[in-house]
């Protein structure tokens, strides 16, 4: 059975240990635990005893140590299906976990369990069918493994683990990933403030022959918010158009690339492009209906935060300085526990629309504050007095 290692690798995960520190914790080889883990071997009584007492599991690990060693051999091929299901659901776990605590509490869960499962399915002894679903499992962990890598601010590693998530994908049999790399580009090239080139990219996604309704509804958004950086209203109107039609479309086939659809309502990426434009007041009236219409996204959320700054910004753009700033103070201390480069990028916008703005002297605290969080430069003389 694969339960030992699969609950093995979840309450690492939980923990946000890599393989080397619970290796050190439980004094075993950082080789025992990925064997463990992947499901390749059985844990000897007393090193699932060391392992339970290092991750305060209350017995758990023992008792799955003990099922699973009831006359199966301590080496035995690996159950495929276990393996990937167990590990499917530790992807859901670490998502959730890093939407709410940021990208540095599970990057080295992702990185680790990348590494297991990619040596898992390079000695599978299992059929082809079970090696292409193990690397279809690595491809999920290296695509939100990039986009973590996203959110930590460092784009070159992003890259890299996208690229992977398409080789390992593409061993799986799914070409899918190789037309949402490319809006995963898209991304990161408008967060670079190439606005043209995320252009290029998101329609390079769309014309993908792989690229399913999901991953068109996805570069369609990433399109809309470039004309919008551009200022081309039209041209932004037309994309977001595109992006719903693709959203109501059947996505049912091929895989689930990216981020659901659903945590960003066609309304809220309106209201966001609008910001771009400069149509604050629309803005603001989009921002205020969405966001209480989702009442049950958490405040503490990645993609919440990011709507939420951006409600400010446009409420900064019509000169409701009051509103905008009481916000803004009550998301503080969620920024600073998510540490996330696109949040800090966000708030460094509302920064540069308020700053030039008649302000009082809490207001300009406020800012200073929002400042200095955003990692930004902040002249005091560039507030109006």
């Amino acid at each position: 059975m694969a339960d030992f290692g699969v609950e093995l690798a979840r309450l690492r995960a939980q923990r946000g240990w890599t393989v080397r520190e619970l290796a050190r914790r439980a004094s075993v080889s950082e080789g025992q635990i990925c064997n463990l883990e992947s499901g390749r071997r059985n844990p000897t009584p007393a090193v699932a005893a060391a392992c339970d007492a290092a991750c305060d599991a209350g017995g758990v690990l023992i008792e799955r140590a003990e099922a699973a060693s009831r006359g199966v051999s301590a080496e035995r091929p690996v159950e495929v299906d276990a393996l990937v299901a167990g590990y499917g659901r530790i992807l859901d776990e670490l998502k959730g976990i890093g939407r709410s605590t940021g990208p540095r509490f599970v990057d080295a869960s992702l990185r680790s369990m990348s590494r297991i499962l990619t040596d898992t399915a390079s000695h599978a002894g299992a059929g082809a069918d079970g090696r292409h679903e193990i690397w279809l499992l690595a491809s999920r962990f290296a695509e939100y493994t990039g986009w973590m890598a996203q959110e930590a601010g460092n784009f070159a590693e992003a890259l890299r683990w996208t690229d992977l998530a398409v080789r390992w994908g593409a061993n799986g049999g799914d070409e899918t990933m190789a037309a949402y790399a490319l809006v995963r580009k898209a991304f990161i090239a408008e967060h670079r403030g190439d606005a043209a080139a995320a252009i290029s990219l998101a329609r390079q996604a769309a014309d993908q022959a792989a690229a399913t309704p999901l991953i068109r509804a996805h570069a369609a958004r990433r399109e809309a918010q470039g004309h919008a950086s551009l200022g081309d209203y039209e041209a932004c109107h037309e994309a977001l158009e595109r992006s719903r039609d693709h959203a109501y479309e059947d996505n049912r086939c091929g895989a689930r690339w990216g981020p659901r659809i659903e945590n960003g309502s066609p309304r809220l990426i309106e209201a966001s492009c609008m910001v771009s434009l400069h149509r604050f007041e629309q803005a603001a009236d989009l921002f205020a209906i969405e966001l209480e219409r989702h009442p049950t996204v958490p405040p503490d959320n990645i993609s919440r935060t990011r709507f939420t700054i951006r409600q400010a910004t446009a409420m900064a753009g019509i000169d409701h300085l009051d509103q905008a700033c009481h916000v803004i103070e009550a998301l503080l201390p969620t920024v600073r526990c998510l540490d996330s480069a696109t949040i800090r990028a966000e708030l460094r916008r509302f920064v540069d629309q308020i700053w030039p703005r008649q302000a009082t002297p809490g207001q300009r605290n406020l800012v200073e504050a929002a400042a200095a969080v955003a990692d930004c430069r902040y002249s005091e003389r560039a507030v109006r007095r």
